[in-house]
């Protein structure tokens, strides 16, 4: 018996008659099998009135939204308002067409006026990073900020100041420890002194943020930029952070700030909101008054002398940049103030 001729290109049939065809991926089971050029994620359709109003956001607007840190788009969205302000521009078209003589003419401005060589710098730095991207996204023809030259600042030693490990201590035992706000204020300090966070990251914190990991308490911080990381803490920072729970009775309130304004004649629900980054800020500022110390301290100052001190004991570089939550060692460095020795000073040999 002669086999039926087949077409060219025809591959051969392999099933065996009288054997059950053999159901697609997803259709033994009784789901249906999508079609061959479906989307497998659904996407609801776009209506072009959304279009229309995302297309007409201005780059500058997207710029700004781009940056994922609350601080820096707050930093930048100031700084770029300052160079319109004092060079008088109000209209879009007029910003986009700036040259290097009205960048430079705002870099004199701010030297007039006393603005110190880093904030300067940083400026321009916002004003720069917006033109590349005007310029990237064709909104712009060039970036008159690429040229100019910034001021020098020192890169190998910060500006910000640090305590002394007896002034360190003199400021952790200086709130009262018999109420709930000098609970709350020990608490604040020794995780700002023992665990070296930003003032944001401190106001950030959740009640389920203080946990245990790995049999150590530990906190739960997200960083700047959005990173999270756990890092475990000094004991004496965790003990005082469940006295504080347990005075201010929100131990239970997971999801709930961890510290919050303390006052008795609110409600419970009024209470129940993360303090300000500026209160801890204010808060750091009015215990340095009462030990004693010049102006000048900020909580910035319990990150430094954080840095200092955990270097000085002899935990690594890698090991205290992990901790501060620094994406390079040069900014963790920044903040060690090891090689800063006042009582070394060459004028102390200056003897006539």
């Amino acid at each position: 018996m002669k086999r039926p001729k087949r077409r060219t290109g025809q591959r051969p049939s392999r099933r065996v008659p009288g054997r059950p065809r053999k159901l697609p991926r997803g259709a033994r089971d009784g789901r249906r099998s999508p079609a061959p050029n479906s989307a497998l994620i659904p996407v609801a359709p776009a209506l072009p009135g959304a279009l229309t109003q995302l297309a007409a956001i201005p780059e500058e607007r997207v710029w700004l939204e781009g940056q994922q840190s609350f601080q820096t788009r707050r930093a930048y969205r100031r700084d770029v308002h300052h160079f319109m302000a004092t060079l008088g521009i109000t209209e879009q078209a007029d910003f986009r067409r700036v040259d290097r003589m009205a960048v430079i003419a705002w870099k004199r401005a701010m030297e007039q006026h006393g603005a110190k060589p880093r904030t300067i710098r940083r400026r321009l730095s916002a004003l720069s990073s917006l033109f590349a991207h005007l310029v990237a996204h064709r909104a712009a023809d060039l970036n008159p900020v690429r040229e100019i030259r910034r001021p020098k600042v020192n890169r190998r030693q910060g500006t910000t100041h640090a305590f002394s490990p007896a002034q360190a201590r003199k400021l952790l035992d200086a709130p009262s420890a018999e109420t709930t706000h000098g609970l709350r204020d020990r608490a604040i300090l020794s995780v700002g002194l023992q665990a070296g966070p930003r003032r944001s990251e401190i106001s950030g914190l959740k009640v389920c943020d203080f946990h245990m990991d790995a049999g150590y308490p530990s906190l739960h911080f997200i960083r700047k930029g959005g990173e999270d990381h756990s890092l475990a803490i000094h004991p004496q920072a965790a003990q005082r952070i469940r006295d504080y729970l347990d005075a201010a009775g929100h131990g239970e309130d997971l999801d709930g700030p961890l510290f919050r304004p303390v006052r008795p004649s609110w409600k419970a629900s009024e209470m129940r909101r993360p303090l300000h980054p500026d209160l801890i800020d204010r808060i750091v500022r009015k215990y340095v008054c009462a030990i004693g110390l010049a102006r000048g301290f900020s909580a910035h100052s319990m990150r430094a002398t954080f840095i200092t001190r955990t270097l000085e004991n002899g935990a690594s570089l890698e090991e205290v940049q992990r901790a501060a939550g620094h994406a390079d060692a040069s900014t963790t460095k920044l903040y060690d103030r090891r090689g800063y020795n006042p009582e070394k000073s060459a004028s102390f040999f200056a003897n006539y």
